[in-house]
């Protein structure tokens, strides 16, 4: 795929707007092979900054839930939407998830994870084109078609939530818990994917 080197997109300047605000281009982290694939909307300033989605406060939101569900961020795939950051931070337009889609689809293949947790309405909504009421979905199961594949996709809100509601945190932190069950990562002893139990 033009632009893109193995998981890496290396130069694109399809969407004017990222091409100016951003200083880099952010690409996922993690595994190439990872069986947990965590899916945000966009970097922000300092994902922008660090080069790395997730590095910010709600970072460590995630990372302190990933902890708690026996697991590093080193186990697992953490990637965007979009990877340029938008100006202010805003969401990523249609358009603009649209121009990024190509780059997530190869990623999504190249990687083949057991589970997908998209973190918040914005890739939730990407990914199984509909509208979701996020905070109600949480916690949900469903199969979403990206590319040419079908993924297995649990539904979370974004661990920046739980920095705005601390009401929010606990559901946050059992999702997580229960992708690192679904993937068959919680307990890798015996290496085998708990999604068969469904």
């Amino acid at each position: 795929m033009e632009h893109m080197e193995g998981l890496c997109v290396t130069d694109c300047e399809q969407c004017p707007e990222l091409v100016e605000s951003r200083s880099r281009i952010v690409n996922g982290v993690g595994p190439d092979d990872a069986d947990l694939l965590f899916l945000g909307e966009a970097p922000g300033a300092k994902e922008d900054e660090g080069g790395e989605p997730f590095v910010g406060r709600s970072g460590s939101v995630l990372d302190d839930a990933l902890r708690e569900a026996g697991l590093a961020r080193a186990d697992v795939r953490i990637t965007n939407c979009v990877r340029c950051r938008p100006p202010d931070n805003r969401d990523p337009k249609t358009e603009e998830l649209a121009n990024c889609r190509g780059y997530l689809a190869r990623e999504f293949e190249l990687v083949d994870p057991e589970l997908v947790v998209t973190l918040g309405k914005v890739p939730s909504q990407h990914l199984l084109d509909r509208n979701v009421a996020i905070t109600n979905e949480a916690g949900s199961i469903v199969d979403a078609r990206l590319g040419d594949e079908s993924y297995r996709v649990l539904l979370s809100v974004h661990p920046a939530a739980t920095l705005y509601d601390r009401s929010q945190r606990e559901g946050f932190f059992e999702t997580i818990a229960r992708a690192a069950d679904l993937s068959g990562l919680a307990d890798s002893t015996d290496g085998q994917a708990s999604l068969d139990d469904f």
